[in-house]
């Protein structure tokens, strides 16, 4: 089995956060801590190995740890930062999850792990009705692949799925995992529900 010790784990902080009337999503606070601070403190009882991947305020993204940008320019999305991640990580095997999800599980990196082979390229989440492709481990062999479909303006994730050898791993009895927080008014919601 692959040991979470071999496994590195980004935190994709790189989006535009839109919806978020363009506040810097991971540095939003959720009960008086960054929302990023959330995640890490779910994150760093099961790896050692944690990373930032960010593309404005690095500075402030610095505090909470090792911090890089994407390769390529105009944010393509989440890629872009999986992408930067397989580049930057030391480890052959990289996780990615999101900064605004507050709640992720605490065996995540477990289950992963023991889902992947030495043939598996791609492990994605899966809550039993929806494949959740921020909640991710890549093996550093998908790069060349990935790559290419940035370089051809592909965003299409399920595209990339189909030429690698993609296995998902199942969550359905946690989907509170995945509960992100991408308005204000979720923010707002969810705050007064966990306090």
């Amino acid at each position: 089995m692959l040991l979470p010790t071999q496994t590195s784990w980004v935190i994709l902080a790189g989006g535009q956060a839109s919806r978020m009337g363009g506040k810097d999503k991971g540095l939003i606070e959720l009960n008086n801590k960054p929302l990023i601070q959330h995640v890490i403190e779910r994150l760093s009882t099961q790896t050692s190995n944690i990373l930032i991947n960010a593309n404005r305020n690095q500075s402030e993204y610095a505090k909470f740890g090792d911090v890089f940008s994407d390769q390529f320019a105009n944010y393509p999305g989440p890629m872009g930062g999986i992408h930067a991640g397989l580049l930057h990580a030391p480890t052959d095997w990289v996780g990615f999850v999101p900064c605004d999800s507050p709640q992720i599980n605490i065996d995540l990196v477990e289950r992963f792990c023991s889902q992947a082979t030495e043939s598996t390229d791609i492990l994605v989440a899966h809550d039993g009705d929806h494949q959740q492709p921020v909640f991710t481990l890549y093996h550093k062999r998908v790069l060349p692949k990935l790559t290419a479909f940035l370089e051809r303006g592909d965003r299409k994730i399920i595209l990339l799925y189909k030429e690698c050898n993609t296995s998902y791993v199942d969550f359905s009895d946690s989907p509170d995992c995945f509960v992100n927080l991408n308005t204000p008014e979720e923010l707002a919601q969810f705050g007064t529900l966990s306090s």
